[in-house]
């Protein structure tokens, strides 16, 4: 494994080196308008690569689940090659600019943002008495949706998922479990605050009022109310399929006064076997609620502090190879890499070691994502370019306000949503106020023309739950939950989940929200 990360280093260091060097030539050309002259000199084709790393991810854990496992870094590496390189050969320092910019602006700030708030929840172990009922696991699931507006869905999905995973870790049917709180914790929930999810807080930035997002609430309680009831029912099913309706106590005694197993690990045909032949008596014994590594959560307030920082301040830019980068957003990324590295120093072991934490879902995150925020360039270079580019036909087509829904979030489930909001966010201002300032334009639509705002928001965030990678915290989920042995379904098998459960829901909610 050693030899496959050092290979994986070297490429990635490789391709830096060559982009760095090339050389990079605007002319008088301003950013948008090269964005334009790209977008319309790209064929449609150029998003191959992308597609190929979207399929890589869905198809080779299916059909070669071991040689994933060893060569996924690599894989991601080859498609962010084919992309590049020809990129580079044909379009010179445009295509430079473009990969330096996604890598600069958004994939280094995106990985440090995940790996400061893996780092610090995972110093945080909550205990106790806690069983995976249906009930329970409920309740997790609302204040999980809860708490994504304000710590975001990221910080909300990495903080919860350790916790939900061993309260069901001896439930023989619990992959519902992590699918519904992709759902809820890891993108519904996100969109009551800007510090929810990146495309509100991009909204934020641009103009929208940080307390607008409230007008979402009936969106978000009608899409959530129905998610918890329906998981409510599906919980409820297997939890008495399992037999485990009326075993309540006993599970729990046996699981803490257990000597000869570690605890959690006794089979649920073991505990039901001893419960109706009662040859095995226990007494219970109670485990009281308890969170260690509290001062995690003190550090966890201070990525959010640090977050509203770089978007709250304005100072000079700095150049970096060509990119100028905000340094509000430099002083950010290392404040977030010093609150990680003091999790991780002050955190006593055993924590960690309870809370089974390593570093390979961050890592597997790190790797992947390096390959996408690669390979998306020409898809997003297409869309910016508006309808002078060669996906004009698709923007012309959007007129109405379930339109701006349903193409937002059709794209925000395969490319990043917060470049797709903007875009949309975009083309919606040029619709109505062709001409007017950002910000009469931004006060201008929230009075007069509000729905096709919330249109574009909703769109953005609760469909990034259709698929693993429409959200970063998705795969960051699925991966913690393979590392704690839970059998999670295939990219095209999460879809099919995503389909049949939210597609449903997503229709009534534009018939009732957006017509």
């Amino acid at each position: 494994m050693k030899r496959s990360t050092l290979f994986l280093q070297a490429l990635f260091i490789g391709i830096l080196i060559v982009l760095s060097t090339a050389g990079i030539s605007f002319g008088q050309e301003t950013e948008a308008q090269e964005i334009e002259k790209l977008g319309t000199q790209l064929p449609i084709w150029s998003i191959i690569p992308f597609i190929g790393i979207l399929l890589s991810i869905a198809l080779f854990p299916l059909f070669a689940p071991e040689f994933w496992h060893h060569h996924y870094g690599k894989i991601s590496a080859l498609w962010s090659i084919i992309l590049a390189v020809p990129f580079i050969i044909f379009f010179r320092g445009e295509a430079v600019h473009e990969i330096l910019f996604m890598y600069i602006r958004d994939y280094i700030p995106f990985i440090i943002l995940l790996w400061a708030l893996y780092t610090i929840t995972g110093g945080i172990l909550i205990q106790g008495d806690l069983w995976g009922s249906p009930g329970l696991n409920t309740l997790l699931l609302l204040f999980g949706t809860f708490l994504a507006s304000w710590i975001g869905t990221t910080g909300a999905s990495i903080l919860l998922i350790r916790p939900l995973l061993r309260i069901n870790k001896i439930r023989k049917t619990n992959i519902h479990v992590i699918i519904f709180f992709i759902f809820l914790v890891s993108n519904v929930g996100g969109s009551l605050t800007p510090l929810g999810d990146p495309p509100l807080f991009i909204g934020f930035l641009h103009g929208v009022p940080f307390f607008w997002t409230f007008k979402i609430l009936p969106d978000l309680a009608f899409n959530a109310g129905i998610l918890l009831l329906l998981f409510y029912l599906i919980d409820s099913y297997y939890y008495k399929k399992e037999g485990l309706s009326k075993l309540g106590v006993h599970i729990r005694g046996i699981i803490l006064t257990d000597k000869t197993k570690e605890k959690g690990d006794i089979e649920i045909d073991e505990i039901i076997s001893r419960y109706k032949q009662e040859t095995h008596k226990v007494e219970r014994v109670k485990e009281r609620l308890r969170v260690r590594g509290l001062p995690n959560g003190l550090l966890l307030i201070g990525v959010m502090g640090g977050v509203l920082f770089s978007g709250l301040v304005r100072l000079p830019e700095v150049n970096i190879l060509g990119i100028p980068a905000e340094a509000q957003d430099l002083i950010r990324d290392a404040f977030l890499i010093l609150l990680g590295i003091i999790s991780f120093r002050f955190t006593p072991h055993q924590i960690h070691k309870d809370n089974g934490f390593t570093w390979f879902p961050i890592k597997e995150v790190a790797y992947l994502f390096a390959g996408i925020f690669t390979t998306i360039v020409p898809a997003l270079i297409l869309l910016r370019a508006g309808e002078s580019g060669n996906l004009g036909f698709l923007i012309k087509a959007i007129k109405e306000p379930w339109h701006y829904f349903w193409i937002t979030g059709g794209l925000s489930s395969f490319l990043d949503n917060t470049p797709t909001y903007l875009t949309f966010f975009s083309t919606v201002l040029g619709r109505f106020y062709p001409g007017v300032p950002e910000s009469t334009a931004v006060a201008r639509l929230i009075a007069e023309h509000h729905v096709y705002l919330e249109a574009i928001a909703t769109g953005a965030v609760f469909m990034g739950a259709m698929t693993y990678i429409g959200n970063a915290p998705n795969f960051m989920v699925k991966s913690i939950s393979e590392e704690n042995n839970i059998k999670m379904p295939s990219f095209f098998g999460y879809m099919g989940y995503s389909i049949v459960i939210l597609i449903p829901i997503y229709i009534l909610s534009t018939f009732i929200f957006l017509r």
